[in-house]
């Protein structure tokens, strides 16, 4: 969680909300890095997740993550929430819930839905408050 944190904090230098993200290997190696790009890259699906996993699958050289970790800032969206369920990743990590957006259990649960043909464990809570501190910060200074 450390690392995405640290994808989170540099999304701050182009105006992106901080969110980070990595996909850890089997092995526990980093394989993708990705951090909120949509204002960078003006790119409506330049999420965290996305960034990640896209970085991860060109590194494995195909889409099925089996046995990859996405872990994240933040609670997934829908949509990285079903990129997580497409990716076939074997779990996915999350620091604060998004009780506005979050897909892993707050308002939805993408990743649990049983007519999905896969469902990955769920890990939440991993430094929760560093997580949440970095978003309040930054909703602070744009309201």
């Amino acid at each position: 969680m450390s690392a995405a944190l640290d994808e989170a904090r540099a999304a701050l230098a182009t105006g992106d909300v901080p969110i980070g993200a990595v996909v850890l290997d089997p092995d526990g190696m980093t394989v993708g890095r990705g951090r909120n790009v949509r204002e960078a890259d003006h790119d409506p699906t330049g999420h965290a997740e996305v960034v990640a996993l896209r970085e991860a699958a060109a590194a494995r050289g195909e889409w099925r993550l089996d046995g990859h970790t996405l872990v994240v800032t933040l609670e997934p969206c829908t949509m990285c929430a079903g990129a997580a369920v497409l990716s076939r990743v074997e779990r996915v990590v999350f620091g604060a819930w998004d009780p506005k957006a979050g897909a892993v259990g707050s308002l939805w649960d993408v990743v649990r839905d049983r007519r999905l043909n896969h469902r990955p464990e769920v890990v939440s809570g991993v430094l929760a408050d560093e997580s949440a501190a970095l978003l309040e910060g930054f909703f602070a200074d744009h309201r």
